[in-house]
């Protein structure tokens, strides 16, 4: 299991825990520090067992408010950053 602790900028929460598998393809668990607790707990169970590549389509330029970015869209950085720090390429 690849384990990554990703740092958000720009938006609520302050650490999002990454799990993917092996491979680097699903999401095997999320969880947010800081940020709206109920709606990142609600993004986690979301997405858990889901694909990279599908969550990271779905969620890439999601804003908050007046924001250019949201804690969504911020997991989406942090999920491919996760790949590329276990040395997995990102399929385009």
């Amino acid at each position: 299991m690849i384990h990554y602790d990703f740092r958000p900028r720009g938006v609520c929460s302050r650490v999002i825990h990454i799990e993917l598998d092996d491979q680097g393809k699903t999401i095997q668990g999320v969880a947010f520090e800081g940020g709206c607790n109920g709606n990142l707990k609600a993004i986690g169970k979301l997405i858990e067992g889901r694909s990279v590549d599908e969550v990271v389509e779905t969620l890439a330029g999601n804003t908050c408010g007046p924001r250019k970015t949201s804690c969504a869209d911020q997991l989406t950085l942090g999920l491919l950053e996760a790949r590329k720090s276990a040395g997995i390429q990102t399929e385009a």
